[in-house]
């Protein structure tokens, strides 16, 4: 990806209202959200909310209840995937009870 994004030019050079530079920079952002968002679906063994994977059709509570977290390299390329725990609890339990999660069904 970072050797086809090399060849993307700006023609346009002003400062005013440059639809060109915008356009640019909001591909730049894009490809890397789409980079950390396929990476982080292909390593989700489950299906989970909208995420349906045809190999996985159900649930993993106990290997994937947890959250992804993605980083994007755009010098480098390359998309890190790492994990970190959900948290099971509301700040104010008297006021808001904790609501357990369950599999949606349409």
């Amino acid at each position: 990806m970072v050797q086809s994004f090399e060849n993307v030019k700006v023609t346009d050079k002003s400062l005013i209202w440059n639809t060109d530079m915008v356009e640019t920079l909001e591909l730049q952002n894009l490809l890397g959200c789409a980079a950390t968002t396929m990476h982080s679906a292909e390593a989700r063994k489950e299906s989970r909310g909208v995420h349906a994977h045809e190999n996985h059709p159900d649930r993993d509570d106990e290997k994937w209840m947890k959250h992804t977290l993605a980083y994007f390299d755009k010098d480098e390329g390359k998309t890190e995937i790492k994990y970190r725990p959900n948290h099971h609890y509301t700040l104010d339990q008297d006021e808001c009870k904790v609501v357990e999660p369950v599999a949606r069904v349409y």
